[in-house]
């Protein structure tokens, strides 16, 4: 089956189900005349596109997919992501809502055969990106590259108005947030780190330029897996010498969360008390995910990468432009700097969010603090409610806080991972999309009751029973 054959049977799937379904959401005309988008998408990466999907599936036809890179290029895959394989086993469904014919499988089997597919490891990270590009392309989502909404700006008439950096605004009446790990907030980079020269540091979701540390004496922060691909993509690069600094005594070696993956977790983690949420989330935190085996390898493969345990630091400081990093083990001078300390939930940090982020509730700020289970993580997860959608800190200050969903890493605490990784985000888009689909209904009653009153197309023509028609007649 060539991929041509698959595209027209997935086109043949789409139709036994009647997909997408028909629109139904009624038009409605902005404050400059021209219609509403029914709901708009930030973000055109994996969590965009399946949520884009899901939302035409269910017959809700004026979405506005919004990105600010290139085609091809959004979400990380080819840009900071620097792995050489997914973490995800092969034949997870991912994205696929259900269908065969939308897998990765099918996509990649259909160009290079059955055993092909037997025979590949792990997923490369750039055939990825290359299957989203598909994806995408073959479900004719309406993305668009190249737009950066600089202020979300919510009206007293119940839409939502993104404003952009080029063109005229957007009008909306739902937002999805599906801008993925830094979605919410940004790079989390230590105080220490960012007192230094901004030429002597990059974060490892930065454009860190590795031709340039040939030769250099480079260091990296983290015991994650960003950390030991950045570390191996220096290495890779010819820089001179690699330590890799780790607080822990050992490298986290158990994926707590992916172990106890199951249908269960995913419909059922959302349906858990609140304490038991954290208790779960803040279990799987303490523990760490640990960096992926082969990414763990193709550091240590190199003679010049050291790992250095038990190894935080205590003084950081520029020196004639060298770097002289000390640890309670030692003193180390470095010409670079890489910190793969991960990403912070902060919506105060970005400017677009400026008029939303002083009312979103928080866990923390509603949620009694376990003192046995400290986690300021946790406690800056948006309090979500079942569609996704943002609550008030302060109930009645915002109420248009329930037409904008986070559908990204951030929901994690309240719905489970079903927004951020490969495994669940099919599911997540469904319940996000249904949730959408039913305030939408539920805002509109009053129109689609005119409807209901007002259809009057007959099944029975009146002929079915001549002595009936008859008897009416005379």
């Amino acid at each position: 089956m060539s991929l041509s054959d698959l595209e027209a049977r997935l086109r043949h799937d789409l139709a036994c189900l009647e997909l997408p379904g028909k629109p139904w959401v009624p038009e409605r005309a902005g404050p400059d005349g021209r219609p509403v988008t029914d709901v708009a998408v930030i973000g055109a990466g994996m969590c965009g596109l399946t949520a884009a999907a899901a939302l035409r599936f269910l017959g809700i036809e004026r979405l506005r997919v919004l990105d600010r890179a290139p085609a091809g290029q959004e979400g990380p895959w080819i840009t900071f992501a620097r792995m050489e394989t997914l973490r995800s086993p092969k034949a997870l469904a991912g994205p696929a809502l259900g269908l065969p014919a939308l897998t990765f499988r099918q996509w990649f089997e259909a160009q290079h055969g059955a055993e092909a597919w037997e025979a590949l490891g792990k997923i490369p990270r750039p055939m990825w990106m290359d299957y989203l590009v598909w994806y995408r392309r073959v479900l004719d989502l309406p993305v668009e590259n190249g737009v950066t909404v600089t202020l979300v700006r919510p009206r007293g008439d119940g839409l939502i108005t993104l404003e952009l950096a080029e063109g005229p605004p957007v009008h909306c009446r739902r937002l999805v947030l599906a801008g993925g790990r830094d979605g919410l907030g940004g790079p989390f980079v230590p105080e220490v780190i960012r007192a230094l020269p901004r030429r002597l540091w990059s974060h490892s979701a930065d454009d860190v330029d590795f031709a340039a540390l040939r030769g250099k004496r480079v260091g990296v922060i983290g015991a994650g897996a960003s950390a030991m691909d950045n570390a191996a993509t220096a290495l890779e690069a010819g820089c001179a010498t690699l330590d890799l600094f780790v607080r822990r005594a050992a490298l986290p070696r158990v994926n707590k969360f992916t172990g106890i993956g199951s249908a269960g977790t995913v419909h059922g983690f959302a349906g858990l008390p609140d304490e038991w949420k954290w208790r779960f989330l803040h279990t799987v935190n303490a523990a760490q995910t640990p960096p992926p085996r082969d990414s763990t390898m193709r550091v240590s493969r190199h003679p010049n990468a050291r790992l250095h345990l038990s190894s935080p630091i205590r003084s950081l400081r520029d020196a004639d432009g060298a770097l002289v990093l000390e640890t309670p083990r030692g003193r180390h001078v470095l010409d670079y700097l890489i910190v793969a300390t991960g990403f912070v939930t902060d919506l105060a940090r970005r400017s677009e969010y400026a008029l939303v982020a002083p009312h979103v509730r928080a866990w923390g700020d509603r949620f009694p603090l376990p003192p046995d289970m400290p986690s300021e993580e946790l406690a800056t997860s948006p309090d979500l409610a079942p569609d996704f959608s943002f609550q008030e800190k302060v109930p009645g200050e915002a109420p248009w806080l329930s037409r904008i969903h986070c559908f990204n890493h951030p929901a994690t605490l309240s719905h489970g991972k079903l927004s951020g990784d490969i495994p669940a985000v099919s599911q997540g888009a469904e319940r996000l999309a249904r949730g959408i689909a039913r305030s939408l209904f539920v805002e509109d009653r009053a129109i689609h009751y005119d409807r209901l009153v007002a259809f009057d197309t007959p099944e029975l023509l009146g002929d079915e029973w001549p002595q009936a028609a008859e008897d009416a007649a005379a």
